[in-house]
């Protein structure tokens, strides 16, 4: 990923949109980003025929860590994204001990690898997310102009890390800090390459549809027991669409860890305003 300028060339109007062959080489790219979210989900569909031998969490913490093995051995993650999915399956399993403490949704299955009421599989739930962007930004070559300065995306991504837990004993600032991520991101944009040819997209734009996909996702995870919410625990109900805000500064986080890592093992100090070494002089809007 290139964050330095090296060429003084700024971003010109597109006179041409999306072509059919670059939205199926956009969305095969996107698939196998999702190969682990993916693999996790396909676990959770047969989990329950190995109830008999071994509870369900167990056999989801087993599985997610032999995936985790695997796509290493392979070579379809790096030891840097192994390292990034660690860090976030450890972010994920605080949010969790707290959030399940608190009532805020329930493992209610029994499993062996339970610690105060969480199963330790769940953590990659969250781990899921950064691989999914770890592969992502590999695969379609992602650069980033007008990023904040680091010290104010890191400071957002704290405050929003530390609402989730807050707003349980203090009022939810989400909103006041979603205010600030307009103020400071709304010149970003996020440059991806399908067959070489350059798109743009919003970064705050990333952001949403990347919340909103979560979202199905989360429904998908709860209907097939992942873990309930309160009114679940009668029936299964789809999850209230607030939770798509809560999904979408989960993703706006965990872009700030992924970016800045990124960054720090580039050496980059300053944010960037031009767009870095091009090959190409047009770069289009994607849609």
């Amino acid at each position: 990923m290139d964050f330095q300028p090296k060429l003084n060339l700024r971003l010109r109007t597109p006179d041409f949109g999306l072509k059919a062959g670059h939205f199926f080489t956009f969305v095969k790219q996107e698939a196998l980003s999702c190969l682990f979210p993916a693999l996790v989900f396909m676990m959770l569909a047969v989990s329950h025929l190995f109830k008999v031998i071994i509870p369900r969490y167990d056999f989801m913490l087993i599985s997610c860590i032999s995936i985790q093995i695997i796509m290493y051995c392979t070579k379809i993650e790096t030891k840097d994204e192994v390292l990034v999915i660690c860090l976030f399956h450890l972010l994920g399993l605080g949010m969790e001990l707290f959030k399940v403490h608190y009532g805020s949704w329930a493992y209610p299955e029994f499993a062996y690898t339970k610690v105060f009421g969480v199963p330790l599989y769940s953590g990659f739930m969250y781990a899921s997310v950064a691989s999914y962007m770890c592969q992502a930004w590999r695969r379609l070559k992602l650069r980033i102009i007008n990023w904040p300065h680091h010290r104010t995306a890191r400071i957002i991504g704290v405050l929003i890390y530390l609402n989730f837990f807050t707003n349980k004993f203090f009022y939810d600032v989400r909103y006041l800090i979603g205010l600030l991520i307009l103020y400071f991101f709304w010149r970003s944009v996020v440059i991806f390459n399908l067959n070489g040819k350059l798109y743009r997209m919003p970064t705050i734009l990333s952001f949403l549809f990347i919340g909103f996909f979560i979202w199905l996702a989360e429904n998908l995870a709860t209907l097939l027991g992942a873990w309930k919410y309160a009114y679940q625990h009668q029936g299964w109900a789809m999850v209230n669409y607030q939770k798509i805000s809560s999904w979408g500064f989960l993703v706006i986080v965990s872009f700030i860890i992924v970016a800045e890592l990124k960054m720090l093992k580039d050496g980059v100090k300053k944010p960037v305003h031009l767009i870095a070494d091009l090959e190409l002089s047009e770069v289009s809007d994607f849609g």
